[in-house]
């Protein structure tokens, strides 16, 4: 049986800020259990849920050195749909009110959590042959193992896998503080191994010392090593393209499933779709738009930034409520030049455009289970899950050809009848405009056509299955 130790800074259901925690605390439950244990290490954060640390059992505690610093570890265990999970305990690390906070803190907080997770093992009862690691709060774990622990017969022979979620969040800060607050010889501070324009770089550390390096798209894989898309490090990526793989992230079908979803009003399937329309004519009303089961319904779930593509939505919006028989309803929070962008076209066009500022879960599953489209133009997509959410729901995903959008959306051919979305190739706002409005076109004009290319949707398979096998055989062959 092979033994996975997956550590994050983050998995439902214990801390989540982002799809991370998704990735982390569902993937370990699609490994079948005859021939992987896979389990996950993640801090004890005194801003969890005390419904969940209400469930936590004591297992140990130890000390780490941190360079000159001696700090408590305590060692926290609990199951949770059969998987088991360690949680980290100091509260001096992970005080406060939410996982992050400064990135000169967070520094010192993943440094530690990183040699945490090393020296727990011996007390675990569960030496891994592989050790899983997630973005940069844990990049230092294979530099760690490498550099500090290698010679140790306990971690003799164990494999590190580092997974990029998204590369432009690298953990950089002053070199002199960084060596300080590790402790790491000098000698590895350098631009091959864990410096990067004059800082240190956790995520570069765990790129280089890494076994294996992970991303969550084909595309993005891809991407990364390119100027445009290698956020500074794609020479460093290029040069490693050998240990480089991209393995699409999954969804979770029992959690979103239109079926038995808890969120939304009525269910429905392939099969019968009149459980779609009652949802839209719900969330019409809720929301304080004109109910109209005829108009085309955009939904949007996202961190309101660049990122994600608010920039290009600014530029269109007058153009697109103006002149468009549509409704769009957006829920999110992020930069204010953008929540205030979206206040003020609410109040300009209130019987088109809904915004819900805030993130809500309930919300959420209600415009994929309502919508009749679904908005993605972001500048770049490590993965993004929304889209595959959107095509699980039926509704139809115009996105942007980047990263997993691309990997996980067929354009429509209105030829060939072929597609689940539709799609635009470069970070332009009238192109984003004139896709809008050609999915438009065939929603009012083609209804047929816009029908199959729902159930098109509803019948892809994007489950955490097929990435299970990807990952499996890594592990393999990296521990054969």
């Amino acid at each position: 049986m092979k033994k996975i130790l997956f550590a994050t800074s983050e998995a439902v259901p214990f801390m989540k800020t982002g799809g991370l925690a998704d990735v982390t605390g569902s993937l370990p439950r699609y490994f079948d259990k005859e021939e992987y244990d896979v389990r996950v290490i993640l801090p004890k954060y005194a801003c969890m849920d005390e419904k969940w640390k209400g469930q936590l059992h004591f297992l140990c505690h130890f000390y780490v050195n941190l360079s000159w610093r001696q700090q408590y570890v305590g060692i926290f265990e609990t199951k949770y749909e059969g998987i088991t999970y360690y949680l980290v305990d100091n509260e001096f690390y992970f005080a406060g009110n939410m996982p992050y906070h400064n990135i000169y803190e967070d520094v010192e907080k993943f440094a530690y959590f990183s040699k945490a997770v090393l020296e727990a093992l011996p007390y675990l009862d569960f030496c891994p042959e592989v050790i899983h690691c997630h973005d940069w709060q844990t990049g230092l774990i294979p530099v760690f193992l490498r550099t500090l622990y290698g010679d140790e017969h306990y971690y003799a022979g164990i494999k590190t896998v580092f997974s990029i979620h998204n590369l432009k969040f690298q953990g950089r800060w002053m070199l002199p503080a960084v060596m300080d607050i590790t402790g790491l010889p000098k000698q590895i501070f350098t631009a091959d191994k864990l410096e990067a324009y004059g800082e240190a770089n956790y995520l570069k550390g765990g790129i280089v010392y890494a076994d294996a390096v992970t991303t969550v798209s084909p595309t993005y894989a891809h991407e990364i090593t390119t100027p445009e898309g290698g956020e500074g490090l794609d020479g460093l990526l290029y040069a490693c393209r050998e240990k480089l793989y991209g393995i699409l992230n999954g969804l979770d079908y029992e959690e979103y499933n239109p079926k038995k979803d808890a969120y939304i009003g009525s269910h429905f399937d392939s099969a019968d779709m009149s459980g779609k329309a009652k949802n839209k004519a719900k969330l019409q009303q809720a929301l304080g738009l004109p109910v109209d089961d005829k108009v085309f319904l955009l939904g949007m779930v996202s961190r309101m930034t660049d990122q994600k593509g608010f920039d290009l939505i600014a530029y269109i919006m007058d153009e697109l409520l103006a002149k468009e028989k549509i409704q769009i309803v957006i829920v999110g929070t992020g930069e204010n030049q953008y929540q205030d962008m979206l206040r003020y076209f609410a109040g300009k066009y209130p019987q088109k455009l809904s915004v819900t500022i805030g993130y809500s879960e309930s919300l959420a599953h209600q415009i994929y289970g309502s919508c009749d489209g679904f908005l993605m133009p972001s500048l770049f997509e490590p993965c993004g899950l929304s889209q595959l959410m959107s095509l699980r729901y039926g509704t139809v995903p115009i996105v942007r050809e980047t990263g997993g959008l691309k990997d996980t959306v067929i354009p429509y051919n209105e030829y060939t009848g072929e597609g689940t979305g539709f799609s635009f190739a470069n970070y332009n706002a009238h192109e984003m405009l004139h896709t809008i409005q050609y999915a438009m076109s065939v929603y009012y004009g083609k209804k047929d056509a816009w029908n199959r290319l729902v159930r098109q949707g509803m019948e892809q398979d994007f489950s955490w299955e097929k990435s299970v096998l990807e990952y499996g055989k890594l592990y393999h062959k990296l521990t054969e």
